[in-house]
């Protein structure tokens, strides 16, 4: 098959009849560096949740899942290997910006909060301590760097590029996803702290969400169970791997050889509760 993307964690696949498969594999990247030991299950647990998620929001914007059923895909990838971490999807027009959606207080906004550095565009009407909730939820935009870090911009800025229509849609479209997304979450035992989403034009020119929605790998999920306003609550995401990568002087390294089996066991247990709560049986 034509291989067009090989990314952190997941393989794309041109079909060149305005389709693609995605195939999300056990991978884990951490500090920029794709550690050499695979979580197992991961990839399955990842694509899990984003089939659950665009089935969700489906009354909120199109998305591009054509099938997550294997006997749906192209003979190459009816193989077991390929069971449950394999999608079906429309190729699209991708908007060159990362939408993230922001409900609580918390990361770099926390630190440009206290540091009077707040991003163009971002105003608050009061002060918030740490991890504490936003009297509304906020988008701030980043561009897609093909190299190094993404690029924090203003929404004034998205409009410019992509017209003030185009961004407004995108701007309600990620705000009704996380509202929705987020009350079932939480009556679930997580909270959705952020999220981002990306989104793509079809053939007609209409607005489509697209890549993963939702996981632990592009949100920040807490249990509810433990979380405090002015603490860093726990998360259920690779958090636990890179406590142990900087405990261990290993954070950004690219030489590191393995990762322990308790740690990769522990991390494995958190993407499947994360699986378990959202998604139910």
């Amino acid at each position: 098959m034509k291989k067009i993307i090989s990314g952190k964690v997941r393989e794309v696949f041109d079909l060149e009849d305005g389709r693609m498969v995605i195939v999300t594999t056990d991978r884990l990247s951490a500090f920029d560096v794709i550690l050499p030991t695979l979580i197992p299950g991961k990839g399955r647990v990842l694509n899990a949740l984003s089939a659950f998620w665009f089935g969700y929001t489906t009354d909120i914007v199109r998305n591009h899942l054509i099938s997550a059923d294997l006997r749906d895909m192209p003979a190459e990838f009816r193989k077991d290997e390929y069971e449950g971490r394999t999608m079906l999807v429309r190729k699209l027009r991708m908007i060159p910006y990362e939408v993230i959606v922001r409900g609580y207080m918390f990361g770099s906004m926390y630190d440009a909060l206290k540091s009077g550095s707040l991003p163009e565009g971002v105003r608050f009407d009061r002060d918030y301590d740490l991890a504490e909730r936003l009297d509304a939820p906020i988008v701030t935009p980043s561009t897609k760097a093909q190299e190094g870090h993404d690029v924090n911009v203003s929404l004034a800025y998205m409009r410019n590029d992509i017209g003030g229509d185009l961004a407004d849609k995108i701007e309600r479209a990620a705000l009704a996803i996380y509202n929705k997304a987020y009350e079932h979450a939480y009556k679930n035992g997580i909270i959705i702290a952020d999220t981002k989403f990306e989104f793509g034009l079809d053939e007609d020119g209409a607005l489509v969400l697209a890549d993963e929605v939702l996981t632990p790998d592009s949100s920040r999920f807490w249990n509810l169970a433990e979380y405090k306003v002015g603490t860093s609550p726990a998360s259920y995401d690779k958090q636990f791997v890179r406590d142990w990568l900087k405990a261990n002087n290993l954070a950004g390294d690219p030489n590191i050889t393995s990762v322990p089996a308790d740690v990769v066991e522990k991390t494995a247990d958190i993407y499947r509760e994360c699986e378990r709560k959202i998604c139910g049986n």
